[in-house]
């Protein structure tokens, strides 16, 4: 097998062209302390919130968000790392252009990237699905606070999508925020739940994207959900050469042209060192 310099020198080769498109996934927020959904055997390490349970209870409401009001706190305050870094560095040397990311924590903005689909949403932001008023989660939090004056919850615990573990008892007493609106208890993240779809119009800016792009650059992500790698497929179908820079196996490793099984951090500054000095 070759070695990572030699594989590292392919894909310089691979980007050096320009007009390479990114999708992200979860391993590229793993050095900003946020853990992926899935362990290297690809099995998922824990059972987020489905969409279906969240839309019918508000039980199971009143548990997402009292575990998230905690669970924000760290989330929050996680900050863009190399990865997230380099990825703007080489778009802002022309060498990268637009960026999908399957997260939902906004690091690749915070880092300075632009043109960046969130092809599952954002965490910052909050959407009523009874009437469609849209809000900010930094204002939801602080209403949160006011309504439950005196709850101190403390966790070490952070996941990917700002959800946590709490016992029932620190989830029974938790008063659920309301839409400023509409009054409703129906307020969700807006972001896509297990279970429910991407909505079709980010769907079909993401293929369009794909099929403009040079060259396709998959970071972070195992590919295990159609979600992301229905756009290594369709880069494949067209012929557009697909490199995966991750940990472990992912779905796509058979359409991949350029493989790299490395840390990302490291990985990412000494590719922007050799392209974008």
């Amino acid at each position: 097998m070759p070695g990572v310099a030699t594989v590292l020198d392919e894909f310089v080769d691979l980007l050096a062209g320009g007009d390479v498109l990114v999708l992200t996934g979860a391993g590229i927020s793993t050095e900003s302390g946020i853990p992926d959904y899935r362990g290297p055997d690809g099995k998922r390490r824990v059972q987020p919130m489905q969409y279906s349970e969240f839309v019918g209870s508000s039980t199971a409401r009143q548990r997402y968000w009292a575990r998230s009001y905690v669970g924000w706190q760290r989330f929050s305050s996680a900050g863009p790392n190399a990865g997230h870094r380099a990825v703007a560095t080489l778009q802002r040397a022309g060498i990268v252009g637009p960026v999908i990311t399957q997260n939902v924590d906004g690091l690749h903005q915070a880092a300075g990237a632009a043109e960046v689909t969130e092809l599952h949403g954002a965490l910052e932001r909050v959407v009523c699905l009874t009437c469609g008023d849209r809000t900010s989660r930094w204002d939801l939090d602080e209403r949160m606070r006011q309504a439950n004056p005196g709850y101190e919850v403390s966790s070490n615990e952070i996941r990917p999508d700002g959800d946590i573990a709490l016992n029932a008892l620190d989830v029974e007493d938790f008063v659920v925020p309301l839409c400023l609106v509409c009054g409703r208890d129906t307020l969700k993240p807006d972001v896509v739940f297990f279970g429910e779809s991407v909505p079709k119009p980010v769907v079909e800016h993401c293929f369009s994207l794909t099929e403009r792009a040079r060259a396709l650059l998959v970071l972070g992500s195992s590919l295990k959900v159609m979600s992301g790698y229905r756009f290594v497929r369709r880069a494949a179908a067209h012929g557009i050469p697909v490199g995966i820079i991750t940990h472990g196996p992912t779905r796509g490793d058979g359409e991949a042209t350029h493989r790299l099984d490395a840390p990302l951090g490291t990985t990412l500054t000494e590719l922007v060192s050799r392209l974008a000095a």
